[in-house]
Parts: C-alpha cells; structure tokens; sequence
C-alpha cells in the first residue's frame, strides 16, 4: 500500500524535475496546511510542548527537499532535462522495481535501565539507523531521523507518566467510593432502626439521620498532611512530563506521592494551626475503617467552624482525655447526611475531572499518531525513500498506541458514574462527563449588527440633542448633570469593560489560551464572545435610548417627578433583570456573576479561586462606577429627585463617609483575598501583593484629604504617595502578573515562552499600562477639555483606566496560561474527602 502512496525511488541525477512540480506542490500543500492547522486546534493547550513537534520536523523535510534540488540541478546534465518518455513512467511501477534485502532504515528499540535525571520514566528509547546510502543529503536525513527519535521518546515517556497518574487517581477514587458507599449504607441503616423505634443513642435530633462512629484519639495534624500531599506534589514538578498541580493549599493532592504501599496516608508531624485548612481533622472509624474525613473550608460557615474547633481544640482534647478515663478510650461522632453530600459532591466533581483528563489523554494518543503518519507520508514524498512502513509498525508497537490501560479505565469511570450518581441513566450521566458545547448561531450575529447600528444612530441623535441644549458644558444643567448624567456614565463604563472582556475572549480563542479551564467555567454555560458582544449592543442601545427621550423631555420643558424618575426607572430595571430568577437572559450567567460578587464581598470567608480575584481586581478599575452607584442610589432612595436636591447626598456627612469607603472598598477587598491566599497557601507573595493593595488605599485617602484641604503639603503628599503606589503596581503589573522583564530569558527583557511571536508587542504593552497608570496625574493639573464640564473629563479618565484593565487582562491570562502549561496540568485535581490513616 506505501509503494502506491509514494513514488519509486530513482536517481535525481537521471532526471532534472523536481518530484514537486509548482502545480503538484499546491496540490501536495493543502493537505499538510489543513492537517497543520487541525493539529494545532485540536491539541490539549497545556500540553502542547509534551505532543509531536510536527512544525520543526517539517522545517528538517524542507531542508532535506531544498539540499536534494539544489543536488538534482547540479549534478543533472542539460540534455536530460527534457519531458519524460513513456518508457521512463512504465519503468517507474513498482513491480519493475528491483528487490532491495532491507529498508532504507533500521530503528532499534533498547531498554533504558533507569530514569533519566530529570526523572522520567524508565521504558524502551527508539533510535534509528540509515542503512540507504542514497540520501542526498545524509546529515540532514540523520537529523531528522534523529529529531523523529527524540519526538516518539518524549511521548512515551509523557503519555506513560500521565497514563500513571490517572490510574492512580482512578484507584484512589475507587477507594473513596467505597468508604462512601459503606457511610451512605450505615446511615440508611440507622434511619431503618429510628424507625423501628431502636435508634442509636449518639443522635438524638430526627431531622438529622446520621451514622455515629468511633473516634481516634490521634495527634495527626491536618496541615501536616498538606505539608506532605505538598512535598509529593514538589517531587512530581521535577520531572518535566509530569507536572500536575492544582493552585495551593487543600487543592494540592499527591495521588501516587501521598500513600503508602497500601494505599494509605502515613503520619506526618505535627504543626499547630492546621484545623482551618479543612472543616474536620478527626479520625473516624467505621466498618472497621479509619478514615480522616476532610471537607475544604470554602464558606463561611464551614470558616467559622473551623475557626471554633481551632480556639477550643485545647478544650474539647481535655474533656475527650477525661471523658476516655471512664471508657474505652474513644467516644462517639455524629456524621450527618449534610457532610456525606458534601463528600459525595466532591467524589463526583473529582470522578468528572479524571474522566476529562482521560479524554485528553486520548486525544494525545489520536494526535499524534496521525502526526507520525502524516511527517513520514511527506518524508517519502520529498525523498522518494519507503521508510512509512518501516518506521509506522515501530509507531503502532511503542507504548503510547499500544497501552490500553487508560481506554480501560475511561470505561471504568463512565461504569462508576453512572452506578452511584445517576441510579443506571447512562444518558444523564453523559450529561456530566461529557458536557456538549453550546453551538455559536448566525442569529447572534445578526442581531449583534442590527443593535450596533441601533446605537450608533441613537449617540448621534442624544450627541446632537445635547448640543443642542447646551449640555456637557461648563454653563450646562446642574441638575441634569448630577442627576441623569452619572446614570449614563455608569452604564457606558460598565458595558465598555464587558465590551473589553468579549474582546479578551476572542483573543484568548485565537491564541489558544484556555480561560476557560482557568476560570472553571461549564463548558455548556459560559459566554461565548458573540453573547458578549450582543448583551453589550443591546444593553447599550435601551440605555441610549431612555437617556435619548429623557433628554428630550427635558429639554421641551417637562421637570416632573416623573421625568426626573427615569434615569432611576431604568437602573431598578436593569437590576431587576440581573436576579431575575426566571431561565431568561442568560439565566447561570448572571448567577454565576452574582455569586463571584457575593464571595468578594465576604471575602476572607470564602475560598478564593482565581475568578474571584480576578474579578476584584476589575473593581479595582471601577471605582468611578461604584462611586456613581453610591450617588444614584442614595438620591433616588432618599426620594431627592422630588426635590431636586442633588447636593443632598454630598451634604450629610454619613452619606459622604460612604462615598469616600466606596473608593477604598475594593482595594480592601483585594487585600483581603491575599490575606486568605496566603493563609490558605503559605505563600510569602501573597502579603507583597497584599502590601500593593495597601499602598492603594494610602494613595486613595491622601487624595481624599487633598480634595477636602488643597493645600501644597497634602498636595505634596499625594505626589510621593502615589508615586510610590504606581511603582509597586507597575512592578507586579509586568514581573508577577506579565511575567515579563526576565533577565535571564532567552528573549531579551520578556520571557522564554511568548504566545505572540511579535515581541515589539510586549514593550509596547508595558509602555501603554506605564502611561495609562499615570492617570492619578489628573488630582494634581486638573486637567480641562475646553468647555466641557469636569465630569465628561473624569468619565474620559476612567474610562483609560478601564481600557488599561482590558489590556492587562489578556497577558495575566496569558501568563497562567503559560504557568498551567509549564506544569502540563489541564485538569483540576479535587480535593478528596476521606483519608485512610494508619492506627498507631
């Protein structure tokens, strides 16, 4: 079958054609760009340095094609560079073909005895050997022969290392499904005998059935077993092909590092402080079973529980000792159904991820054993050699195409879910395990245009109106600029930070970097760019046009209550849509939003994940916006647009305290947020950022006092302070969240890796964040725009700041992109909920 896909070799010398004639070529082309592109797009993003380097092999074929012409064209004499006879092409079939006793190459498989010193795995190690001397070049043969080598090595090793994982990760949650089964049995158990009037004294409440067990009086600490989970995850970060950790703290979980040979935790020592890490650190034993049972503290009840068993720990171990003096050394502990579901939660999310990574793994095996197929297919195009057959039976017999381990254990999974989590419905349980994508519609794009240009001809016609009337001047409508105007300038910095973010997101799926996996979002509910884009236009072209026919009423005389009330109306309104509990508009969106808000405001008590300081530090850039809300909700609650008093809510000094904390909310927010990191996690660079966030706040309040008390030296103090606040965030900004300005790295002040080829691009980033940080500049030369009145002049500022977020978004992404690939993690390791300890 090769020897009808690739021509019969011949000397180049014999004839002055090229095998790739320009017309042939562009035949030949199409299918390695498509092949090209499918490889890059179907890819797992996190481990594309571990797949087939498919680009750098066709660069080698293309060395050797460029070395055989320029041979061919040489060596050939003219009067044989004329069209080929029929004599020529007969004599091309492959039966005429004299028989050749061996291939062009030989590949010989050896065994590496140990691991390399990187630590990879131990396995077979393919070399190969030309034994055709009729290469035209045979350097750049060898090379690439020896390049294919390193290639099909490097996959085994990654795809053998990854498939051990998951097969460790796969025992291990068999194991934790068995505990769960048993605890789940014992509590239906216990209900049975309440009914029968026969319920076990260590639960006395009937509304909550629980199962009661002994407790082991062990001094094991829980983050001690942190500490240990961590030093294994530590050991797996050496080996380059088997970098797989989660973010930090309870997260971290060593499957093959954390157990013994029996599959339990071994003992750690003992560090005080532990019990906040996980809601519960006592051992439990049941059906003959010791087992720690572990639930992350991710809100804020389980926070202050863990709080409370850590204050009175000391208590509760005096009373247990003197409680053991009259017993048997162990007293009894009620395990509620709340905590099993919270278990069982966890055993499900865990099962959903590993079955995500085996997907993955598959895909890595498909990949690129098609890449194989196809590299070798243009190799013996280029050279007229038959080494595809040859070197694919080695392909198909290495361990990546051959290993059927990890097809087994993706059955297994599917098996497993369906069993314990959805009563047998195999549909629903694909449901979970394999999620379908929302498909992207035309419609969507449709009304995307058709609500663009409803806005624009709706600005143009309030633009000329409000010229018109004379408004955004210096000599404009008071009322109307303190009243309607901050309800505009709300609304269009928030929908230009949306904006922002649809194009974040559409930059984000043109380079590949997977957000997301990084925000955790359900592949089946986030929003797309094109959704984005039109919550944006439409929401834009309402709001221009309620503020359109205000303003026309305003300007034909109309001041009621109720025209002064639409501005307020149209507010309400869009509130009202953001909890709406009806399945309309983006139903999970808008919670999910909603939710990440809630987990900011009480913060530390939630567990910070990566959307939840992201987002903080958006409102980090929409302190105007926040201010602006403040403002409108105090002048309409306070019924001031009856009145029309719009200096009400800056005359009573309450109200004007809260403005000012509005300003230093969401810094302290942020603060906040690395406060709980770094308890969660330990890591020292959680207080130096926390330090920026405080120098923000310093920043903010001398501007403050600067406003009340213009005098040089608060002036002055604004000047130093600030300054110091923008050099602290410029450092973070390209160092810690860019990941930029590495002096060390191979391109010259960024980074080893870059998504974007263009480097002139990343100078140019950090020179516009350098600039747009520098708005602060205005508290001190009060900047003027003509006649325009003072706020279009600070919506105009704020709105740079919001620009400069956008454009920070995309390199933070990009740069824990580029952390997750480094460490090849492309699933989310969850926590489990029992640990088997070991007695005594």
């Amino acid at each position: 079958m090769a020897s009808l896909e690739t021509p019969t070799p011949q000397s180049r010398a014999l004839h002055c054609y090229s095998l790739r004639s320009p017309g042939r070529a562009e035949e030949e082309g199409v299918p390695m760009v498509k092949f090209s592109k499918q490889f890059e797009g179907q890819l797992v993003p996190e481990w594309k340095e571990a797949f087939v380097d498919y680009w750098q092999l066709k660069k080698d074929i293309k060395k050797l094609q460029a070395a055989g012409d320029s041979a061919a064209m040489a060596a050939a004499p003219p009067s044989l560079c004329q069209t080929p006879t029929a004599a020529h092409w007969v004599m091309r079939l492959p039966f005429l073909q004299p028989h050749r006793e061996h291939g062009a190459i030989q590949v010989h498989r050896k065994l590496a005895i140990t691991g390399s010193n990187d630590g990879a795995v131990a396995g077979e190690v393919y070399g190969t050997e030309l034994m055709d001397g009729g290469f035209t070049d045979i350097e750049a043969a060898g090379a690439f022969f020896e390049r294919l080598d390193q290639q099909l090595n490097k996959v085994n090793r990654f795809y053998e290392k990854k498939e051990g994982e998951f097969l460790e990760r796969g025992e291990c949650l068999r194991r934790q499904l068995q505990i769960l089964v048993e605890l789940k049995a014992a509590i239906t158990e216990q209900q049975r005998a309440r009914q029968c009037g026969g319920s076990s004294a260590g639960s006395t409440d009937p509304e909550d059935p629980s199962v009661s067990c002994s407790i082991l009086h062990g001094e094991q600490s829980l983050r001690g077993i942190a500490e240990h989970e961590q030093e294994g995850e530590e050991k797996l970060t050496k080996d380059v092909f088997a970098k797989n950790t989660d973010e930090g703290g309870e997260d971290q979980l060593a499957i093959s590092q954390g157990l013994d040979d029996s599959g339990r935790h071994t003992k750690p020592s003992e560090e005080p402080g532990s019990k906040l890490r996980t809601l519960s650190g006592r051992v439990v034993t049941c059906q003959g079973r010791s087992v720690r049972i572990n639930i992350p503290v991710t809100t804020p009840s389980r926070t202050v529980t863990a709080i409370r068993e850590l204050l009175f720990e000391d208590m509760l171990s005096q009373s247990r000792r003197i409680g053991a003096q009259g017993g048997d050394g162990s007293e009894k502990l009620s395990i509620n159904k709340k905590k099993v579901h919270q278990a069982e939660k966890m055993i499900r999310g865990a099962l959903v991820e590993l079955y995500k990574g085996l997907g993955y793994l598959r895909t890595y095996r498909s990949l690129n054993m098609m890449a194989f197929v196809k590299i070798l297919k243009k190799f013996d195009k280029v050279t007229a050699k038959e080494v595809q057959p040859i070197y694919l039976k080695v392909v198909e017999s290495s361990y990546f195409n051959s290993s059927d381990k990890a097809v087994r254990l993706m059955d297994d999974v599917e098996e497993l879910f369906v069993r314990h989590f959805t009563e047998g419905d195999k549909r629903k349980a694909m449901k979970y395990l394999k999620p379908n994508q929302r498909e992207e519609s035309h419609t969507t794009t449709f009304f995307i245009g058709l609500c663009t240009g409803g806005f624009v001809a709706l600005f143009i016609g309030y633009c000329i109106m409000a010229h018109v009337a004379g408004m955004y001047t210096q000599q404009s409508n008071k009322v109307y600029m303190s009243t309607s105007y901050p309800v505009l300038s709300m609304f269009s910095l928030f929908f230009l930070h949306l904006f922002l973010y649809g194009c974040n997101i559409f930059l984000w799926r043109k380079t590949r970097i997977n957000y997301t996996f990084i925000f955790e979002f359900s592949p089946t509910k986030e929003l797309k760019y094109r959704d984005v884009f039109l919550i944006c236009a439409t929401s834009m072209t309402i709001v221009v046009g309620v503020m359109f026919a205000h303003l026309t009423l305003i300007v034909r005389g109309y001041s009621s209550c109720a025209v002064q009330a639409i501005p307020g109306g149209l507010l309400l309104v869009f509130l009202l849509i953001l909890i709406c509990p009806f399945n309309i508009i983006y139903r999970s969106s808008r919670y999910h939003f909603l939710r990440v808000i809630r987990n900011i405001i009480l913060t530390p008590f939630y567990k910070v994940v990566m959307v939840d300081f992201f987002m903080a530090d958006q409102l980090c850039s929409q302190v105007p916006m926040l201010r602006s809300l403040e403002y409108l909700a105090c002048y309409y609650i306070t019924s001031s647009y009856k009145t029309q008093d719009y200096g009400y809510c800056t005359r009573v000094k309450h109200f004007r305290d809260l403005a000012y904390a509005v300003s230093f909310l969401p810094y302290y927010w942020r603060a906040m947020q690395c406060a709980r990191r770094w308890f969660d996690e330990g890591d020292i660079n959680h207080i130096i950022n926390l330090g920026k966030y405080v120098s923000a706040m310093l920043a903010a309040g001398t501007k403050v006092a600067y406003e009340n008390n213009n005098s040089a030296g608060w002036l002055s103090l604004v000047v130093i302070v600030s300054s110091i606040a923008t050099m602290y965030q410029l450092y973070w900004d390209f160092v810690k969240d860019w990941g930029l300005l590495q002096f060390n790295s191979k391109n010259t002040w960024l980074r080893n890796d870059l998504i974007i080829k263009q480097k002139y691009i990343y100078f140019l980033s950090m020179g516009l964040n350098l600039v747009l940080r520098l708005a602060w500049l205005q508290t001190v030369i009060h900047p003027n725009i003509g006649s325009l009145d003072s706020r279009v002049t600070l919506f105009l500022l704020a709105a740079l700041e919001v620009i400069r977020r956008g454009h920070w978004n995309f390199y933070r992404l990009e740069n824990e992109h580029l952390n997750n690939a480094g460490k090849f993690r492309a699933v989310k390791i969850v926590p489990l909920p029992f640990h088997e300890v070991e007695e005594g």
